[in-house]
Formats: C-alpha cells, structure tokens, sequence
C-alpha cells in the first residue's frame, strides 16, 4: 500500500469521526469545499479527494453534480468497523480499562515519533482544555483532538482505528468529572504533566503520565 493510500485510509477516517463521533455534520449535511477541509486536516486536495472517494464507495458520503459532497440521508455512516467498534454495550470502566491498556502506550511513542508541528498542536490542545476547564465550559469536543493529536502522533495506523472507542471513555469521564472536583483537578495535574513530558520528548515519563492520568479516571469512576 502506498504511503498516499495509507494517509488518504487516515484522513477517511478522520471524516467519519466528524460524523459519526464528533456530530459535526449529520445526515443531509453539506461538508465544507474542497479548500477549507483539506486545510483543516492539513492534506493535500488530491488526498481528500481520495478519502472522499472511499468513504462514497462505503456508502458514508455522496458527491452531488454543481452541489457538493453531502453526508448521506440513510445508514450511510453506519461503517462495518464503526458498528464493530461501537455496537457493544460497555460501560464506563471498561472504557476506562480500554484506555489504560491502549493510552500509555501511545504517549510513549508520540513523544519520540511526533513532529515539531504535532508535538505544537498537542500542547496548544493541552491548554485549551485546560482553558476550558478554568472557564468551566464544556471541554468534550477539545478533549477528544487532545486524545486523538498524540494517537496521530504516533504514525501507527492502526492507533487512529480505536478512536471511537477512547472519544465514548472521554464523554462519559467529561460528565463524571463535571459533579467530582477532584476529578476536575487531577485532569488539569495530569493533563500538565502529560504536556511538560511530551514537549521535553521524554517517552518513559509521558507513558507514565498518561497511566496516572486514566487511573486516576477510573478511581473516580469506582467511587460511585
């Protein structure tokens, strides 16, 4: 497979997490053109052009003459892999146990892999959660870019594949969080440490910040 395939695979995906995850377009939306979405996932036209093929021939999107490219009326974002990776009845902490399994490792590997450009948009998304949470506004959507920033990071294909997976685990730490203040707390600690040894590129010491940061997750979840 050839390193455009496997990155237009990539941004494909990123679409249908803005559909079927980040529930920015919905059924009989209209994405935005060809300049401003390859610009936002920062790819060339030609990549787009090509995931915007993939996800038409799975049936998620479909490209109307003189209109545009429209997120299908129908079952059309109910991908295969999506409803494998979401059709299971998990609760939180078995989110939480999928994180811990999955999360550290990633840290671990974007603090070596990241570019100067992804490790930049890591911290700039570190802060705005924390801006988020300061201001006591809703952190859901900026936390899943954070997650999702260090798992891209990692350039391991496969690692963008769980997304879906880790993004139900935020949405439902995002609400436990908002009646435990402790909760809140050790997400802005956490969440700093993770930053401070991702930016020095200390793999060993963001792994580990990351496993702190999900266990300290799950020891919320468990007080209920």
């Amino acid at each position: 497979m050839s390193k455009e395939k496997r990155l237009s695979d990539s941004v494909a995906d990123d679409i249908l997490t803005m559909i079927t995850i980040e529930k920015r377009f919905v059924h009989g939306d209209k994405l935005p053109n060809e300049n401003d979405l390859s610009k936002e996932l920062n790819v060339s036209r030609t990549t787009l052009r090509e995931a915007i093929r993939v996800l038409v021939t799975n049936g998620v999107l479909e490209i109307q003459r003189g209109r545009g490219t429209f997120v299908k009326e129908k079952d059309g974002a109910d991908s295969k892999e999506f409803q494998l990776l979401t059709s299971a009845r998990t609760n939180a902490k078995d989110l939480y146990e999928m994180r811990l399994i999955f999360e550290p490792e990633a840290a671990y590997l974007a603090a070596i892999r990241a570019s100067d450009m992804e490790l930049k948009r890591i911290i700039s998304l570190g802060k705005q959660v924390e801006e988020k949470i300061k201001n006591g506004e809703d952190r859901t959507e900026v936390e899943q870019s954070f997650h999702k920033s260090i798992a891209k990071a990692t350039h391991n294909e496969f690692m963008n594949k769980l997304m879906p997976v880790i993004y139900q685990a935020i949405d439902k730490g995002v609400v436990l969080s908002k009646e435990k203040e402790l909760a809140v707390k050790d997400t802005v600690n956490d969440h700093k440490m993770i930053m401070e040894f991702m930016e020095a590129r200390n793999a060993e010491g963001a792994r580990n910040a990351m496993k702190i940061h999900i266990l300290h997750a799950i020891k919320a979840l468990e007080i209920e």
